[in-house]
């Protein structure tokens, strides 16, 4: 609906019954969860039992809330490891990428960004395995040529960075390139005809205008990773992140403790989400 053009009032009440009903609905899921965190049961449905915070510090069982389990606790723990890795190389190849692809010209550009971004449209489970049984047929082979165990390239935590990497630079490589896009190439000639080098000048200047779109970048593939689970179920090991924890409880029965994991996730997400908004419109404010 266009707000300059005239509309009869049924159809903008019908507009906005449309608009009311889509946000119910997605909000809808997440208000239950929310609520059932703080329902005293062993189960996370009605009925209602009353208000408790024992699904977040409960020490004594059933009832062990999420900052005494000490799985859960560790499966953060290595969410986060894998997380930090994932958006540093992500990041720093997405801003490599983007200097590439914004900055030089040569043959066959189109195609190299096309396969460049090509992680972004594999469903994640196809990526996953692909990656599995890549990594897996180098093992053997060195295995049997050479007798050595090349034990990283079995499921584990090198290969859930690997894999995560593989699509999240994606990301980072558009977020960052269309930022640099807008940069004026001029202030680097300038910062050069006064004798600048040409390292000195992207890290004084390009990098400064680069800054919000880093920042954004970097939540984005932080969040990205932190959530995974298609790819990083295809590759994990013997040290479960956090996505694969959950399933596996859910396998065994839900209880309200996952309610107040999933809570706090998306507390801390949509605290981390806003951040990037932030950093974004800070940066569209930029002057150069």
């Amino acid at each position: 609906m266009i707000p300059s053009i005239p509309q009869p009032r049924f159809y903008k009440g019908l507009y906005t019954a449309y608009v009311a009903v889509f946000f119910v609905y997605l909000a809808a899921p997440l208000i239950v969860v929310g609520v059932f965190a703080f329902n005293d049961s062993q189960f996370p449905s009605m009925p209602w039992n009353g208000a408790t915070l024992k699904w977040f510090f409960g020490d004594t069982r059933p009832a062990i809330g999420i900052f005494n389990d000490r799985q859960l606790l560790r499966s953060i723990g290595t969410s986060g490891f894998v997380a930090i890795w994932v958006t540093a190389l992500a990041v720093f190849v997405g801003t490599c990428n983007a200097f590439l692809f914004e900055r030089t010209h040569f043959p066959g550009k189109n195609l190299l960004y096309v396969v460049a971004l090509s992680p972004l449209v594999i469903p994640g489970v196809i990526l996953g395995i692909s990656i599995l049984v890549f990594s897996n047929a180098i093992a053997n082979n060195v295995e049997e040529t050479f007798g050595w165990d090349l034990a990283f390239l079995r499921p584990g935590l090198f290969l859930v960075i690997i894999g995560q990497f593989a699509f999240v630079t994606t990301i980072t490589t558009l977020v960052i390139s269309a930022r640099l896009r807008k940069f004026d190439f001029s202030l680097e000639e300038a910062a050069l005809n006064l004798g600048a080098t040409r390292a000195a000048a992207i890290r004084t200047i390009t990098i400064p205008f680069l800054k919000p779109a880093l920042i954004g970048a970097s939540i984005i593939a932080f969040l990205m990773s932190f959530e995974n689970f298609n790819t990083t179920l295809m590759l994990v090991g013997s040290d479960a992140p956090l996505t694969i924890t959950m399933f596996d409880r859910l396998k065994q029965g839900s209880t309200p403790a996952l309610n107040a994991l999933s809570l706090m996730l998306m507390v801390v997400s949509g605290a981390l989400a806003l951040l990037a908004v932030f950093a974004q419109r800070g940066g569209q404010g930029d002057k150069t």
